[in-house]
């Protein structure tokens, strides 16, 4: 397949946890407070010269519990276009489509089932309905965001492995300046007929093809943990090196027992395989050559991670998961 390429050079994938934008224990709610302030530090990251005070905000639809529409900006044509870097930004769902999905089976495929046929619009339904809501609070923040869903662009699977994914869509809206936001969907399958493809893997799939100088998962915790962190003692991992063949091994901080394998926990919901695959799929990225990030959402330390400083060495005071190719 010929390799494409954007116009632009691309600066950064950001995944935006589940968990880190929505309230895990209820239904379809989002953490409005996290949700701003994320998108708030993805504006300083990326929009240099923006500031608060000069934002303009492209989200020009009604608020719920407002009354009318918010009243447009009359000297709008006298603003300059504020320069923002080239990035996407891929989230996952949360409380948003898990429980859809987990509770028809859709990952497990069988269209011709009425339930799993049911589950499959009521998921798309539910992460189309969080895509918006991303857009609409990276919009407000002066980003020009495009929401983008994996099956609409044609993407699909075999075996839940990713066959067709065309991503000239997305080159495109990049290169005319717009932000893609792409999000886990329920994909079409060619041989279960279909599944749910995770934010992950797709996280994967557009690295491998655009070639970001880094990626940021941005999460709930402060990164990975060599069990799970409500566990006592728990320690996060703050370095990961991954070889040639695909596997890793944990370089900092030096556990005592290197025998016991690190422990993820997967909500009994996730149906996309939860930090376990965060990890597979991060090793795989890194072994492209490009640094991964792990950090939790809406702290200092996401700021470093965003505005590309780890880069050039990740500080003693800096927390979080770095996973980086070994040579």
């Amino acid at each position: 397949m010929e390799h494409k390429k954007t116009a632009k050079r691309l600066r950064c994938i950001v995944k935006l946890g589940g968990a880190a934008i929505t309230c895990k224990n209820k239904l379809e709610t989002i953490d409005e407070e996290n949700l701003k302030e994320v998108s708030s530090q993805i504006r300083q990251a990326f929009v240099p010269e923006s500031t608060s005070a000069n934002v303009i905000g492209m989200d020009w639809s009604k608020r719920p519990g407002q009354s009318e529409a918010p009243t447009f900006i009359n000297d709008l044509c006298d603003q300059p276009v504020a320069d923002s870097e080239s990035f996407i930004v891929v989230h996952g769902a949360g409380s948003f489509g898990h429980f859809q999905a987990s509770k028809s089976g859709v990952h497990k495929g069988g269209l011709s089932q009425p339930l799993v046929k049911a589950g499959f619009v009521a998921t798309r339904i539910s992460v189309t309905s969080l895509n918006l809501e991303i857009v609409r609070a990276l919009a407000r923040e002066g980003i020009p965001s495009i929401g983008m869903s994996p099956f609409s662009c044609g993407w699909s699977t075999c075996q839940r492995n990713m066959t067709e994914a065309d991503i000239s869509m997305v080159i495109k809206a990049i290169d005319t300046g717009f932000i893609p936001v792409l999000h886990g969907d329920a994909v079409l399958d060619t041989l279960q007929e279909c599944t749910i493809l995770s934010g992950d893997v797709i996280i994967r799939h557009l690295a491998a093809e655009l070639k970001p100088e880094f990626v940021v998962f941005l999460t709930d915790v402060l990164g990975v943990y060599d069990r799970p962190p409500v566990e006592p003692g728990a320690v996060l991992i703050r370095e990961i090196a991954v070889r040639e063949d695909g596997s890793w091994s944990v370089v900092k901080p030096k556990l005592e027992d290197t025998s016991k394998p690190v422990e993820f926990t997967v909500a009994a919901h996730d149906t996309t395989g939860g930090m376990v695959t965060k990890i597979t799929e991060a090793a795989m990225i890194a072994k492209l050559g490009i640094d991964v990030y792990i950090t939790k959402a809406g702290t200092d330390h996401s700021v470093k991670a965003l505005s590309g400083f780890l880069k050039g060495g990740i500080p003693d005071d800096w927390l979080g998961t770095a996973i980086r190719y070994m040579s």
